[in-house]
């Protein structure tokens, strides 16, 4: 019997041996060059991690670069998790958010397009100390933080970039922590609305915020209940400050937006 099972299995190693080399022959020829053209694509276009960088780092960097794709509400990391990777944003939309009481999300901080994150706690912690999901269809870079670190010990200026990243986070989260626990409700919209224009942008006629939330995430991102901001928006629409169309938000009066942000 055992020298029946010995045959059957020498047969089948021959026949997927077999099947993997014609397989293979089938398999484009440019294929891995199409992959390697499209992350070189993806490095250069981080100008300013992968100008500074020496021909040498910059092979380091392109060897080890990670393409990841998520769907909507995909989790990127949670808390807890031991941070491996920097994340750069290529394509869509990612909320960073503190879980609390009950589960209710404190969204902290949603990066910008080409925007770093998920780095920081890295470098000073052994886990993550909030957690990550996509907000819609998101494609990421993502880069071993053992990467990072090599090219920020062997290149000044690398050094240099990441100390103003860490700095500017930090200026942004001292401001958005005095907002959230000082303004009221309507300083904390306004901001949150400001936000979004300032990090994403707008369409073409320049006022409509080209990503739209929906409404429980901008209650997140303003610390508010979702209830509160129907009510706010609806305010400010009565206002004039914005207008709404279904999920989709226009700043129609910016400087009169901004006075409520100053005033609180």
């Amino acid at each position: 019997m055992w020298k029946r099972i010995n045959d059957l299995s020498e047969r089948f190693s021959d026949f997927f041996s077999y099947f993997c080399s014609r397989f293979a022959s089938r398999v484009p020829f440019n294929m891995t060059t199409i992959k390697r053209d499209d992350i070189l694509k993806t490095a250069q276009s981080m100008d300013t991690l992968w100008s500074p960088l020496t021909d040498e780092q910059r092979q380091l960097l392109a060897d080890h670069i990670d393409i990841r794709h998520y769907k909507k509400h995909d989790i990127i990391y949670h808390e807890g998790d031991k941070p491996q990777h920097l994340f750069c944003l290529l394509k869509g939309r990612v909320k960073i958010y503190k879980l609390g009481v009950g589960g209710r999300q404190q969204i902290v901080h949603m990066p910008p397009l080409k925007g770093f994150f998920g780095y920081s706690d890295g470098f000073v912690a052994d886990r993550y100390t909030t957690e990550a999901a996509a907000v819609e269809a998101v494609t990421l870079c993502a880069i071993p933080l053992s990467v990072i670190k090599h090219l920020i010990l062997h290149n000044n200026t690398i050094a240099v970039f990441f100390i103003r990243q860490l700095a500017n986070l930090l200026g942004f989260t001292t401001e958005n922590m005095v907002s959230l626990t000082q303004k009221h409700l309507r300083g904390r919209l306004a901001d949150a609305l400001l936000h979004l224009k300032e990090y994403y942008g707008t369409e073409d006629n320049g006022q409509t915020l080209a990503t739209s939330l929906i409404r429980e995430d901008l209650a997140n991102l303003s610390n508010m209940t979702t209830s509160n901001a129907i009510r706010t928006l609806s305010a400010f629409a009565d206002e004039g400050l914005i207008s709404i169309e279904g999920r989709k938000i226009s700043i129609m009066d910016e400087p009169l937006l901004r006075q409520v942000s100053q005033i609180g």
